[in-house]
C-alpha cells in the first residue's frame, strides 16, 4: 500500500495534490484499506519538495479526516441496525460482527472517549465511528472527540513528511514505531482504568452493604446521642355539640 500511495501521490502538485490527498483520506474514513497516516506523511513530502504548501496540506489533511469520519458516522445512523448483524453488502465487509462486538465492548468500558482513542488504533477506526452513529451519539459530540484527535495527529504526520522528506522511509518507520508505543500506552492505561473502576465499584458496594446492615442502636452508641423517642400520635374522639352534630376533635 505504501508503494501504491507513493506512485499515486508522488507526482501530483498544486490543486491536484490537495485533491488527491483529500480523496484518499475520505476513502480511508469510509473503511477502504489504505493507510491514513502514510497518506498524511506523503502529503508532507509533497510540501517538502515544493509541490504543495505545508500549512494548506495540514488543513486539507485535517478536513479530509473529518469528512471521511463524518460519512461513516452517518452511514451508521442510517444503516446501523442492519450492518454488523448480518454479513451482506460493502459496509458489512468493513463492519464485521466480530469487530462491532469488540468496539461495543470498548464503548462500554471507555464511553464516548473511545472515538478519540480509535484515531490511534488502525483497523477499528471505521467500525468505531460507524458504531457511534448507530448508537445515536450526538454528531457534535462525535465531531468534538474526533476533531480533537485529528487536530493532534494530522498536522504532526504532515510535518513529519515535510521534515524528513529526504528520508521518507525513515519517517514512515518512525511513525510505525510510534504507533506501537501509543497502542501499548493506551492498552496499559485502559487496563489500569478498568481495574480502578472495578475496585471503586467494589468499595462502594461494600460501604452500602455495611450501611444497610448497621442497626439504629449501634448508630446511637457510636454518636453518643440519646435515643430519639417517637412523637405521640394525636388521639381523636367525638365531641358532642348542642346542635346535635358530631365532628372529630384533637385532644393533646
Amino acid at each position: 500500500m505504501q508503494e501504491f500511495l507513493t506512485n499515486l501521490l508522488g507526482n501530483t502538485q498544486g490543486f491536484l495534490a490537495y485533491l488527491t490527498v483529500f480523496g484518499v483520506l475520505v476513502a480511508c474514513g469510509l473503511g477502504v484499506p489504505l493507510p491514513e497516516d502514510i497518506s498524511l506523511i506523503l502529503g508532507g513530502f509533497l510540501a517538502h519538495k515544493g509541490a504543495a504548501s505545508l500549512p494548506a496540506m495540514m488543513v486539507v489533511g485535517f478536513a479530509g479526516i473529518l469528512v471521511g469520519d463524518s460519512l461513516i458516522y452517518y452511514a451508521g445512523r442510517r444503516f446501523g441496525s442492519q450492518v454488523g448483524r448480518s454479513p451482506t453488502g460493502f459496509l458489512a465487509k468493513v463492519v464485521t460482527p466480530e469487530k462491532r462486538a469488540r468496539v461495543e465492548g470498548m464503548f462500554a468500558l471507555h464511553g464516548q472517549k473511545i472515538v478519540m482513542i480509535a484515531r490511534f488504533l488502525p483497523g477499528v477506526r471505521a467500525v468505531t465511528y460507524f458504531t457511534a452513529g448507530s448508537a445515536r451519539m450526538s454528531y457534535w459530540r462525535f465531531i468534538f472527540w474526533d476533531g480533537l484527535a485529528a487536530i493532534l495527529s494530522a498536522p504532526f504526520f504532515v510535518w513529519l513528511g515535510f521534515a524528513f522528506g529526504d528520508k521518507l522511509d525513515y519517517a514512515i518507520g518512525r511513525m510505525k514505531e510510534g504507533q506501537l508505543v501509543v497502542v501499548g500506552v493506551l492498552a496499559v492505561g485502559g487496563l489500569a482504568f478498568f481495574l480502578w473502576r472495578k475496585r471503586l465499584a467494589a468499595l462502594r458496594a461494600a460501604a452500602l452493604k455495611a450501611a444497610a446492615n448497621a442497626s439504629p442502636v449501634a448508630a446511637h452508641l457510636l454518636t453518643g446521642s440519646a435515643e430519639v423517642q417517637p412523637a405521640a400520635a394525636p388521639v381523636f374522639e367525638l365531641a358532642e355539640k348542642p346542635v346535635g352534630t358530631d365532628r372529630l376533635q384533637v385532644r393533646d
